[in-house]
Parts: C-alpha cells; structure tokens; sequence
C-alpha cells in the first residue's frame, strides 16, 4: 500500500482489527454478536463504512454513492447469510452462500469498487470487503472448518514449506516452457525481503486463501467430497487470474491461468491437510514472493 498517511494509518488499523479479532477470537467474537439483538447482528456491520469515511474525507473524495454501498453491502450480506443459516443449518451450502461468494469474487476480481479510494490506497477496498465477509461467514453463518487463524504454528510451516517444494520444480518448468516466466538476478536487502514476505502474506495470500480455500473449497467439500472440492476451487482459482500480468495485452492470460490452477492444487492440498489457512497462505507467500524477486 503506498501513499500513507496518518488517515490511512488510521484506516488500516480499523480494519485489520476486524480480521484480527476473528483471527485470534472467532469462537468468541461470533457467540458475542449472537447475544446482540437480531436487528444490531444485522446493521453493526454498516460501521465498516467508516475506514471509508475517513479516507475519503481526509483526501476529499467522499461521494455519497460509495458510502451508501459501503454501508449497505456488509449489512446485506450479515442478512443474506442469517437467512441462509435459518435455511441450511448443516452448512453444506446454500443459493445465498454462493451470491454472496459471486458477489465478494467479482468485486475483487474485477475491480468494481477500487474507484472509490485514492491511487496507492485501493487495497483497502479488498481488506473492507474481508471484513465484511468475515463477519457474515464466521459470526452470522457459524461456517465451521474454515482455519481462519492467526496463532501460527509450527505445523503451518511444515505444511506449507513441503507443498512449495512440490510446487516449484513443476511451476519452474512449466513456466519456462511456456515463456510465462523469465529468471533473472537479483538479491534484495534482507530487510526488504522480509518486509515484502510479510506485506504478500498478510495483504495477498491470506486473504485469497480465506476466499478460495476457507470459504469455496470448505462448502465445495460438503457438498463434493475433498478430491473434487480441491479441483473445482484450483480451476477457479486459476479462472480468477485470466486479467493478471498481462503484458502482451492479451485479455484472457490463458498461461497465467493454467500455473494459477496448478498452484491453487497445491494451495488446496497444504490447506486442507489440517484445514488451516496460515498453512496455504505460507506456500502462497513463498510462489509470489519468490516470483517477485527471481521471476
């Protein structure tokens, strides 16, 4: 994130409360929000406006259509996801799940909402909409499974570090193979090599393996069976990265798609080995990080 200032400082914080607090407490954070009246459960989460609210005012960009979207969507969707918990107890996935899915992917994936933040503070949009979907997932919808934890263990490490192993011979070839990758010397400062590992892990890896494997490959799993879960959600993982690196101008980047669905297998598998998403987020970390650096 570039162009920091006191008020995106500020706003950061704010969010990276949230996932914070179900992160490290989201057992307790979800029993807390089902004592709360059911019209609070459901209009609370409007506050995620206001990192918004700050942003906007402090570089006076504030349009009165952003704010009614960022107050409304993260209350829609605690209410979309109250009903389809009424609906499906068992949490094997119901219509609503799925728009609220389509809906959070897209956003992201296309860029719907980053117009609305100054240039260098967009990935704020990404980290409100994490906020929003945290929420609805784990305090409205109980989603069970997801791994969505903070306190690394060592476990994690191990799992992630042997899925990379795996990972890089095949991505490495194939990437060569099909001019996707082109190596090349460089050798950062440690201390900008650790703070970039630490900047795609918490602000890349994590939240698309909450996405795609806490949230897509845990419904995919009760309703399919893991086999077929972690191949759906590596295909779509990999379909999610068609408008990535493209400097060919080329719309659908079909090579970047076939190594993102490689990798998603990967993803998948160091996930759902102990269903931990600290796990996948290390090996996600490590391919981008490495990439960054020597590809």
């Amino acid at each position: 994130m570039q162009n920091v200032t006191a008020s995106a400082v500020a706003a950061l914080a704010a969010e990276l409360s949230v996932a914070a607090v179900f992160g490290f407490a989201a057992d307790r954070a979800a029993q807390a929000v089902q004592r709360w009246p059911a019209v609070a459960r459901i209009l609370i989460p409007s506050l995620l406006v206001l990192p918004y609210v700050l942003i906007a005012a402090s570089y006076h960009v504030l349009l009165w259509r952003w704010f009614a979207l960022y107050a409304a969507l993260p209350a829609a969707i605690a209410w979309l996801l109250g009903q389809a918990s009424k609906a499906d107890p068992q949490r094997r996935g119901n219509w609503r799940d799925v728009l609220i899915l389509l809906l959070l992917g897209l956003a992201v994936d296309l860029r719907w909402f980053e117009s609305a933040w100054p240039v260098g503070l967009r990935p704020l949009n990404e980290l409100l909409l994490v906020d929003a979907g945290l929420y609805g997932f784990l305090a409205v919808r109980h989603l069970d499974g997801t791994g969505f934890d903070f306190r690394i263990q060592w476990g994690d490490a191990r799992t992630g570090l042997r899925e990379l192993a795996f990972f890089t011979p095949i991505v490495v070839l194939l990437g060569l193979a099909l001019s996707f990758i082109h190596p090349h010397a460089n050798w950062p400062a440690a201390w900008k090599a650790a703070l970039a590992w630490i900047g795609i892990f918490f602000f890349t890896a994590v939240p698309e393996e909450l996405f795609f494997r806490a949230w897509v490959q845990n419904f995919l799993e009760r309703r399919v069976g893991r086999r077929w879960a972690l191949v759906i959600a590596s295909v779509v993982f990999g379909l999610s990265h068609f408008n990535k690196r493209n400097p060919l101008g080329v719309h659908f980047n079909w090579r970047y798609v076939i190594l993102a669905t490689i990798a998603g297998v990967f993803y998948g598998r160091a996930w759902r080995e102990r269903r931990r998403v600290p796990a996948s987020a290390i090996t996600h970390t490590c391919v981008d990080w490495l990439w960054s650096w020597w590809f």
